[in-house]
C-alpha cells in the first residue's frame, strides 16, 4: 500500500506550505488524482484521515480527491484519444506510437488554512 507513503509525502509539503504562510491549522485540502496514477482514492482517503489526524496542523482536514481523466496524444495522426478505453495504440489510425498526456499526476491543488 503506496498510500500511506504518498500521504506522508503530502503532510510533509503541507507542513512546509504551513510555515511558509503562517498557518495554525489547515482545514481542506484538495488534490488531482490521474485515472491511471495507481493509487486507490479510498485507500488514500483511509491513510489520510489516520495520518492527518495524528499532527496539529492538518488534525480534522478534509481532503478532497478529484480525478484527472487520462488522455493519451497519437504521434502518427496527432489526435488525442481517453487512455484507459483504448490503451496505447491509437483507436483513429491503429499507431502505437503514442504518448500518455495527462493521467498519471497527484498534485496538491489547493490547501484551505487559517
Amino acid at each position: 500500500m503506496h498510500e500511506l507513503g504518498i500521504v506522508f509525502h503530502m503532510i510533509e509539503t503541507l507542513e512546509e506550505v504551513g510555515v511558509r504562510n503562517d498557518l495554525t491549522c489547515i482545514r481542506r485540502v484538495s488534490l488531482e488524482l490521474g485515472e491511471v496514477s495507481g493509487v486507490l482514492p479510498d485507500y488514500l482517503l483511509d491513510c489520510w484521515r489516520w495520518a492527518a489526524d495524528r499532527t496539529e496542523l492538518l488534525c480534522g482536514a478534509e481532503l478532497d480527491v478529484r480525478q484527472i481523466d487520462a488522455v493519451t496524444v497519437c504521434n502518427a495522426c496527432g489526435r488525442t484519444y481517453p487512455t484507459v478505453a483504448h490503451g496505447k495504440v491509437c483507436p483513429h489510425c491503429g499507431s502505437p506510437n503514442t504518448v500518455l498526456l495527462r493521467g498519471n499526476e497527484i498534485e496538491i491543488a489547493t490547501v484551505e488554512g487559517m
